[in-house]
């Protein structure tokens, strides 16, 4: 970008409204994917809309976005992993985590304000996803040692957990990817994005990681907290196997020569 073309990019910024980059945010929001929690559908993703336009009104880049969410995110698994365990514990754990999930929302969305994110971007933000999902529950475990005792056999629901998010996050990217790379060497368009229905959204909920942040306000109440991450846990658990199974068969479709012309 040349020096004249950011200072165009400036007084535009200047002269647009804040409830016109929201409207302008809105109009232009990518489909969610097929499947997607509800809470990242219908709340996370407009709490990122929101931010997003504050983010961009203030002259912030994606990157920027990107690294305030780590540090709201890294700043909740510390004081999982540190802080003694109480009610307010739990309460700043699932604020702090939130808030970072609604900047991760936001930093495409600024991307997206501003023409169009870049590959480097994209790698920071699966990179700090990648991050914040292993972080987050070896954190869980730390937090089990001090609670349960290290000869408490419920440290193998983190440990569980941390192998389960790890694989769907790596699968879904690479579906993604390998799609795309189908698609292009084959000359074709990837297939478009269908409309995810309310109900799949409702029913993968126990899936979406804006309710395991929320799980964490029972942490002060050890038996209740327990109870619902282990449910999480089976809940993601259940979600990975099923998705597989549909994710290979989709892979083997690629796997079929296209019909010639």
């Amino acid at each position: 970008m040349t020096t004249s073309s950011i200072a165009i990019d400036q007084q535009h910024r200047e002269r647009e409204r804040y409830r016109d980059v929201v409207a302008r945010l809105a109009s232009a929001q990518k489909k969610a994917a097929p499947g997607s929690p509800a809470y990242s559908v219908y709340v996370n993703r407009r709490a990122g809309r929101y931010i997003a336009a504050a983010a961009y009104l203030a002259g912030l880049r994606p990157n920027g976005v990107t690294a305030i969410s780590a540090l709201f995110t890294f700043s909740g698994i510390a004081v999982l992993a540190f802080v003694p365990s109480g009610v307010a514990t739990g309460i700043a754990v699932w604020l702090l985590l939130a808030i970072g999930y609604a900047f991760d929302s936001a930093d495409g969305q600024v991307a997206r304000l501003l023409g169009g994110g870049s590959a480097a971007g994209e790698w920071l933000d699966h990179v700090v996803d990648c991050l914040k999902i292993v972080s987050l529950h070896l954190a869980v475990l730390f937090w089990a040692v001090r609670t349960l005792g290290v000869d408490s056999p419920w440290l193998l629901v983190p440990l569980g957990f941390t192998i389960v998010n790890t694989v769907s996050f790596f699968a879904m990217i690479l579906n993604d990817q390998l799609k795309t790379t189908h698609a292009l060497r084959h000359g074709a368009s990837p297939t478009p994005v269908r409309s995810a229905s309310t109900l799949r959204s409702l029913i993968v909920l126990p899936t979406d990681f804006g309710v395991l942040c929320l799980s964490f306000v029972l942490l002060g109440f050890t038996s209740a907290f327990t109870l619902v991450y282990a449910l999480l846990f089976v809940a993601s658990l259940g979600h990975l196997l099923l998705a597989s199974a549909s994710w290979f068969r989709a892979m083997k479709r690629l796997d079929t020569p296209l019909p010639t012309q």
